[in-house]
């Protein structure tokens, strides 16, 4: 059928040797940068970005080895087919055993139905080099049932209409195996406009889709888990918000006769994830106008952990109101930790104060002991005997007591604000606080000197302060 379009060009000029060269030594010599920095890489198949990133460097890797394939055939010419004389055909080559075999060409002579195929060809497609190529109409048999229509209406628009031909399909190997082939051809016209034959370039690009949707199904996967860790991390920032008292100025407990507990906490985040963790603070007033305070820490990130830590502060505020005292209240605490179904450790240090005799029952579970500060100076209370919450089965756990003084200063913290491998030195630099606490006027100011001193530092981990202060 005569064409509407003419197809006539002028030759294009082969390029120069020695340019082709350059440009392949340019290319060998980036991927092999390429693959430097790809061995360089983490390893960890687990990560969600580290899986997407190999995959970009796997994909990088492959078009530039397509793109040295292409150059060295560019310069070398295609290969021939071989001769058909031998009775017995040597077998297909296996994929990829020459750097050419990702290439073939292919031409379709319409006027005497002759096909003719590059050695190339007969490996991308499998087939045996003895056999003749196959005809336009023969080429749809190797083809996917799906890709068939594909092919058809490439060819038949390059055929009538003259388009190029710029499309995949895939064909199918006689061993059952599926290979992915780009086909990109022209019509050439004779005379007269009218299509006299039809010439494609076909390309093995199997492993290069494969190496993008390996790539693609990384960054799919990737996104997943950054949607699921904001989805996670927006339920921990809620759950933690609807426990931990919002405190944002000083507040008294609504204790009744003329001693109060001027009271202030902080939540401090840690500084090298953007995790909520397990920490927590309370202050709940008791029947009788006892006051219960509270810091704890439930190893872990995430909002498993911090429902575990709601759940914590669930049962100690309601054993604390039945009035269970700090001791065994804490041996209740590590039941529970120990019984639940996603075992876990945690600390904490629990203390009731009685207004009437201004006494302070206490009682921890390997957390850092409360710091009490008098008279310009500070001191770390006696510990009694206490283990990790979770740690051991039937703990029994100690109580200690002190008698406060009007206008004394408890602070409790968890060990993130002063991490214990610090040693005693950590600690001296809270109790070097002491001047300033004097000199403060409430609970609130004093909080907001332990966060000017150590809000700024690098932390590992989460922390929190409580500080209560006896007033009248």
């Amino acid at each position: 059928m005569p064409s509407p379009l003419s197809a006539d060009r002028p030759a294009a000029q082969p390029p120069r040797r020695g340019t082709v060269d350059a440009l392949i030594s340019q290319t060998r010599r980036l991927r092999g940068e390429v693959d430097a920095v790809r061995r360089d890489a983490p390893a960890d198949g687990g990560d969600p970005e580290v899986r997407w990133q190999r995959a970009l460097y796997d994909l990088a890797l492959h078009q530039l080895s397509d793109l040295d394939d292409h150059l060295a055939q560019l310069r070398d010419g295609p290969t021939l087919p071989p001769a058909p004389e031998p009775p017995v055909a040597p077998p297909p080559a296996p994929p990829h055993t020459s750097l050419l075999s990702r290439v073939g060409s292919a031409e379709w002579n319409l006027l005497t139905d002759e096909a003719g195929w590059s050695g190339e060809l007969y490996q991308i497609l499998g087939r045996d080099p003895a056999s003749p190529p196959l005809t336009l109409d023969e080429l749809p048999s190797l083809v996917l049932d799906e890709d068939r229509p594909t092919l058809t209406a490439m060819v038949t628009d390059c055929l009538i209409d003259a388009k190029r031909i710029d499309g995949e399909f895939r064909v199918v190997l006689p061993d059952g195996g599926v290979r992915t082939v780009h086909m990109m051809g022209e019509p050439v016209l004779d005379d007269d406009g009218a299509t006299a034959s039809m010439w494609a370039v076909l390309r093995d690009v199997s492993e290069l889709r494969r190496s993008q949707r390996a790539e693609s199904e990384s960054r799919d996967s990737l996104h997943r888990q950054r949607h699921i860790a904001q989805t996670e991390h927006r339920l921990a920032v809620e759950l933690q918000e609807a426990v931990l008292p919002p405190w944002r100025a000083s507040l008294r407990l609504p204790q009744r006769g003329p001693e109060r507990l001027d009271l202030a906490a902080h939540y401090l985040p840690c500084s090298t994830s953007a995790l909520i963790g397990g920490d927590w603070y309370d202050a709940l007033e008791l029947p009788g106008g006892e006051s219960l305070l509270s810091v704890g820490d439930l190893t872990g990130h995430g909002v498993t952990v911090t429902s575990g830590m709601a759940m914590l502060i669930g049962a100690l505020r309601g054993m604390a109101m039945a009035g269970t005292e700090p001791g065994r209240l804490m041996a209740c605490l590590n039941q529970l930790l120990d019984s639940t179904v996603q075992p876990a450790l945690g600390s904490a240090v629990c203390c009731r104060y009685r207004p009437q005799t201004r006494t302070l029952v206490w009682a921890q579970a390997g957390h850092p002991a409360p710091l009490l500060f008098r008279d310009g100076t500070g001191q770390v209370l006696t510990a009694p005997d206490g283990v990790l919450l979770g740690a051991t089965s039937g703990a029994v756990y100690g109580q200690a007591e002190v008698t406060l003084e009007q206008g004394d200063l408890l602070l409790l913290h968890t060990d993130g604000l002063v991490p214990r491998r610090d040693g005693e030195a950590a600690v001296q630099r809270l109790l070097d606080l002491a001047p300033r606490f004097g000199g403060a006027r409430t609970a609130q100011e004093c909080v907001r000197t332990v966060v000017e001193e150590f809000g700024e530092a690098e932390r590992a981990d989460d922390a929190c302060v409580l500080v209560a202060r006896v007033s009248s």
